[in-house]
């Protein structure tokens, strides 16, 4: 079993931040896949599915970004599952917009998700960075980062949103290489 939390704020106000970009990820994942429907447990909501062979859960943390790993830690615990089993997506200011990486372990480079996670947990974790791009000065991070998509971001927004849940299963299969390689081809 697989625990994949998208990280984000709750509300309706936030729906379209950058900051929440972990969020739409996994809806988008429970979407394509058929995921059962989200239900409140863990301080968030939790849809439990199936990518492939693999069960996967899907979480969202109800906790505000800053205080996900509350969130995180209770389920984690709850399954008794370790990192390994653990894989975030989130926002990432130094990755292009649209640009999708994934790493294991490291550092929180500042983000307050990450860093609550790495709190309650450790850093061991995957994480899948989707960019959102560095507004160019470090006084306009904050309301770039709460910033809404812009109309004209839309479809790139939802083409990438789109590959990564077309190739999740590859992501289940910790096959993280063919992964990047197939969204990266599919957003060519």
């Amino acid at each position: 079993m697989q625990i994949w939390v998208g990280l984000g704020n709750p509300g309706a106000e936030y729906a379209l931040h950058r900051h929440n970009v972990g969020f739409m990820a996994v809806d988008a994942i429970a979407e394509v896949h058929g995921f059962g429907p989200w239900k409140k447990q863990f301080q968030g909501w939790l849809a439990p599915g199936r990518i492939g062979p693999d069960k996967v859960l899907l979480l969202k943390p109800a906790t505000f970004m800053n205080d996900s790993g509350r969130a995180i830690g209770e389920a984690l615990r709850f399954y008794k599952l370790g990192e390994d089993a653990l894989t975030i997506f989130h926002d990432e200011l130094d990755l292009a917009a649209f640009k999708v990486k994934v790493k294991t372990g490291g550092g929180n480079a500042g983000h307050n998700g990450l860093r609550s996670a790495d709190a309650h947990i450790g850093n061991a974790f995957r994480r899948v960075r989707i960019g959102i791009d560095h507004p160019g000065h470090k006084d306009r991070v904050t309301g770039h980062v709460l910033g809404n998509y812009a109309k004209a971001e839309m479809d790139p927004l939802a083409a990438m949103l789109g590959a990564i849940a077309a190739e999740a299963p590859l992501l289940a299969a910790r096959d993280d290489v063919r992964f990047l390689n197939e969204v990266s081809r599919r957003l060519a």
